[in-house]
């Protein structure tokens, strides 16, 4: 029988990801949005799979609300993708990020115990959970250490999910994934905010692209990669936590160097450090180590932070080629 899988959050970068891999796998996939009648989904346009998807109104800070859908859909799986999703933003919205990662969560476990379905159970958690790693990499068992509203409230998440799984039997669990990167990234993320800037700057563009800290380093890995991985942690014998990245760590200037190299220039002559773009609190060192996913999944990161940025300047130019050319077809029809 054709598996249903309900994906939370499925407007965002993973959400969109993870639809196109589930209904590449044959599933029957349904999204939610608070009001599916006011949402966009441009992500799900781009990778052309919209109209395959079967959407619902859901609000996940409404227990009644998740119960409801869960009750009416009866899916195999469900994928907790939603919540904000910005380190950044979480600072000048904490209260709004706390709720909407861990009462949303929350809310989901609650409605799948009382609706008694063999439903698997996927969270979205965070590397960023471990604050500062040591070069060795953050496992399974390393100790949290938030840095960040985001961190916290995704920590918070991470408990309760263990505690359902352990007090309850939930087949629940969490993947505990550093970043990851792609084309539908939103431009206030750093890292398409680099690679809008650089391509802009070498079609001539005289701006400056103005950065906080440049010495962090991140494991960075491609998002559409990190998305087969939670698919995985839902097929497995018994539920359990994962970390999944690539197990390398490069500083926020190797990034930049790299997109602006791709172009045959100097990032130091368009670059400028702002401390406006300082964050309250950060953390110098994200590194994950894989090693479980690697023997239990059979996962193992394809591409690394210089493909990702290659891969993401790809993708760049050819919307910039596209826009350019619908523009000069609209002029000439107008």
């Amino acid at each position: 029988m054709m598996k249903k899988a309900l994906i939370c959050g499925i407007s965002g970068q993973d959400g969109a990801y993870l639809a196109q891999l589930l209904l590449n796998k044959g599933y029957e996939v349904y999204g939610t949005s608070r009001d599916v009648q006011m949402s966009g989904f441009g992500n799900l346009q781009k990778l052309g799979i919209k109209e395959q998807i079967r959407f619902e109104s859901m609000s996940i800070n409404d227990f009644r609300s998740v119960f409801q859908i869960l009750r009416k859909i009866k899916p195999d799986e469900v994928y907790n993708l939603a919540g904000q999703s910005s380190v950044g933003l979480s600072f000048e919205q904490p209260v709004e990020t706390l709720e909407s990662i861990s009462v949303g969560t929350l809310n989901l476990l609650e409605a799948i115990r009382f609706t008694d379905l063999p439903i698997r159970f996927y969270n979205a958690c965070s590397g960023e959970c471990f604050g500062s790693t040591t070069e060795e990499g953050a496992t399974e068992e390393t100790p949290f250490r938030p840095r960040s509203p985001y961190a916290v409230a995704k920590a918070a998440a991470f408990w309760e999910v263990a505690n359902y799984r352990e007090a309850y039997k939930l087949y629940a669990c969490s993947g505990l994934l550093f970043n990851h990167e792609s084309p539908l990234r939103p431009e206030r993320f750093v890292t398409r905010k680099i690679i809008t800037a650089a391509c802009r700057i070498a079609q001539g563009s005289k701006e400056k692209l103005q950065l906080g800290n440049l010495n962090i380093r991140r494991d960075w890995g491609w998002a559409s990669e990190y998305v087969d991985a939670m698919h995985r942690m839902l097929q497995q014998d018994k539920a359990d936590d994962y970390v999944i990245a690539t197990g390398k760590s490069y500083a926020l200037e190797d990034f930049v160097r790299i997109s602006f190299e791709k172009f045959g220039l100097d990032w130091k002559e368009h670059v400028v450090s702002d401390p406006a773009f300082l964050r309250p609190t950060d953390h110098f060192m994200g590194l994950g180590n894989p090693n479980k996913a690697k023997r239990d999944l059979n996962w193992v990161a394809q591409n690394q932070m210089p493909q990702v940025v290659e891969m993401m300047i790809e993708a760049e130019m050819a919307n910039t080629k596209t826009k350019k050319k619908t523009s000069v077809t609209v002029e000439q029809e107008s």
